[in-house]
C-alpha cells in the first residue's frame, strides 16, 4: 500500500478536496441542498474506487450513502460506518484559513472535516480501492456513510432497522475517533453515550427595565446560573439524584490495563493553556474522560449581549447541557431523571422547561476478538509499536444501535490525534496519520479471517 499511495497521493488529496469544499452542515437548514451535494460526491468516490453499486438513500433527515461490493456470498462482510456531515465553523474569525477550502500545510490537511470525518471515511475508500486494484480483497465489504452524526443520527437507527437484511454483515469498522498520540498508538475499546438537553427558565413576561424591577423580580439568568451551580458538587460528582445508580465500576485490574496508556499531566495542561485541573475525586483524567460519565453546561445564554449597554432583566435564559454516559446508563432514564430534578430545585419565582435534543447509550467491544486482535496486528505493523486500548470519551450514539440491530460489534479504528481540534476552529489532519491509516486499514483485511 506504501508504493500505491506514493504513485497516488496527489490525485487522493484533490479528491478529498473536493468533498472538504462543501459546507455539510447538518445542524443549519440552509445547508440542506450541500448535504445532497456531498452524498452524491462521496457515491461516485464509492464507484470510482470499484464498488458494485453505491447511492444517495432517503431518510426522514439528510441522506444516507449506501455502497456495496460482494466478492463471495460466503465470505466475511466488513460494514463501514463514517459520516459526512460536518460541525458550524463558528467563531468564523478564529480560523486561520478558509474552513472550506482546504490546504496542506506544515505536514497537516487544514479545513472543516479534514479530520471529522470525512478525512478519516476517505481513508476506507483509498484502502478499499488498493485492495480492489491489488486483487487482494477477500471480504465483502458494505459502504453505510451517514450525514447526521454530528446532530445525534435522528434518522439512522430507523432506516437501519428497515434495511436490515441489506446491512447484514460480520464487523462495523469505524473511523471517527482519536489515538492517544501519534507515537503511541491506541484502539477504542468503547465510548461514552450522551444526554443532551436545553434548559429553558422563564421569569417575566417580557423583559423589563433593570432599574425599575431589579432587586424585585427574579432574574431567569442568575436563577440558572444557582441551578447550574448545584448540579456538580465540591468532590466532582453530578448530584442529579440515581445518576450513578448503573455505572459499572471498573475492577483494578481493568483499570491497571487501561493506565498503560501515557499520560503526561504537564504536557496536557500546557496544550489546553489551563494551570490545573478538576474533576471528579478519585480517578485520573484519562479516566474521568473514558470511564466515568461527567455533566457540562455546554452554553448559556439570555438578556442582551450585543455591543454596548442595554439595562435589561431578561424574561428568560437557556442552557444547553450536555452529559456523557458510560455503559449500562441509559441515555432516556438520565434524561428523565434530569428533567425531574432541574424542575424539582426551581424556586416558584421562574418556570423550567427542558428540551431533549440528543441522545445515545455508550458500548463496550471485547478485547478478545479475531477483528481486534487484526486491527492490532496492523497497527503494530505500521507504527512499529503494539496499540494500547482506550476508552473513547466522545460519542457515536449510534453505534449502540448498530450492535442492537445488526447484532455486531463495532471496530474503532481511528487516526485523529487530540491536535487537530475537531468541532474547533482550525480543525487539521496530519498526513502522516492520513496514508499512515489508509496503510493500517488495509492490513487490517489482510490479517482478519
Amino acid at each position: 500500500m506504501k508504493q500505491y499511495i506514493e504513485q497516488n497521493k496527489d490525485r487522493f488529496l484533490e479528491e478529498l478536496f473536493t468533498i472538504l469544499r462543501i459546507p455539510s452542515i447538518s445542524a443549519k437548514s440552509d445547508h440542506k441542498a450541500d448535504m445532497y451535494f456531498c452524498a452524491e460526491a462521496i457515491a461516485d468516490l464509492l464507484v470510482e474506487a470499484g464498488a458494485d453499486e453505491a447511492g444517495v438513500c432517503e431518510t426522514m433527515g439528510h441522506p444516507v450513502v449506501y455502497g456495496q461490493k460482494i466478492i463471495d456470498p460466503k465470505a466475511k462482510t466488513v460494514l463501514v460506518y463514517g459520516h459526512y456531515d460536518v460541525q458550524p465553523v463558528e467563531p468564523l474569525e478564529k480560523w486561520h484559513t478558509d474552513p472550506f477550502e482546504p490546504v496542506v500545510k506544515d505536514g497537516a490537511i487544514w479545513g472543516r472535516g479534514a479530520n471529522d470525518d470525512k478525512g478519516q471515511l476517505f481513508m476506507h475508500i483509498k484502502a478499499f480501492e488498493f485492495l480492489l486494484a491489488s486483487g487482494q480483497l477477500r471480504h465483502n465489504v458494505k459502504f453505510l456513510f451517514e450525514g447526521e452524526e454530528e446532530i445525534g443520527s435522528p434518522s439512522l437507527p430507523a432506516w437501519i432497522k428497515a434495511h436490515k437484511k441489506l446491512l447484514k454483515s460480520d464487523i462495523c469498522l469505524v473511523s471517527d475517533t482519536t489515538m492517544i498520540s501519534e507515537k503511541v498508538p491506541s484502539i477504542n475499546c468503547g465510548m461514552r453515550g450522551l444526554s443532551y438537553l436545553e434548559v429553558k427558565v422563564i421569569g417575566p413576561n417580557k423583559d423589563l427595565h433593570s432599574g425599575h424591577y431589579g432587586g424585585a423580580v427574579a432574574n431567569p439568568i442568575q436563577v440558572l446560573c444557582e441551578m447550574i451551580s448545584s448540579l456538580i458538587g465540591p468532590d466532582g460528582r453530578v448530584t442529579v439524584p440515581g445518576f450513578y445508580d448503573d455505572v459499572v465500576e471498573l475492577s483494578r485490574a481493568d483499570r491497571k490495563l487501561l493506565s498503560k496508556a501515557p499520560f503526561d499531566m504537564k504536557e496536557y495542561k500546557e496544550f489546553l493553556g489551563v494551570d490545573a485541573l478538576r474533576g471528579e475525586k478519585g480517578y485520573t483524567p484519562l479516566e474521568r474522560t473514558g470511564i466515568r460519565p461527567c455533566l457540562d453546561v455546554c452554553g448559556i445564554y439570555g438578556g442582551y449581549t450585543g455591543e454596548g449597554a442595554k439595562t435589561v432583566l431578561p424574561s428568560e435564559a437557556t442552557a444547553k447541557i450536555s452529559m456523557r454516559l458510560v455503559p449500562n446508563q441509559r441515555s432516556s432514564k438520565i434524561t428523565k431523571l434530569f428533567a425531574k430534578h432541574i424542575k424539582s430545585i426551581a424556586p416558584k419565582c421562574v418556570k423550567v422547561e427542558v428540551i431533549e435534543r440528543e441522545g445515545g447509550d455508550g458500548f463496550l467491544i471485547p478485547l478478545g476478538s479475531s477483528a481486534y486482535k487484526a486491527a492490532s496486528r496492523a497497527i503494530t505493523e505500521v507504527y512499529g509499536i503494539e496499540p494500547v486500548p482506550s476508552r473513547g470519551g466522545g460519542s457515536i450514539a449510534v453505534l449502540a444501535e448498530v450492535q442492537k440491530i445488526l447484532g455486531i460489534d463495532p471496530l474503532l479504528m481511528g487516526f485523529g490525534l487530540e491536535r487537530d481540534t475537531i468541532h474547533s476552529p482550525n480543525e487539521s489532519y496530519l498526513l502522516k496519520q492520513f496514508f499512515g491509516g489508509m496503510e493500517s486499514i488495509a492490513k487490517f483485511y489482510e490479517y482478519w479471517d
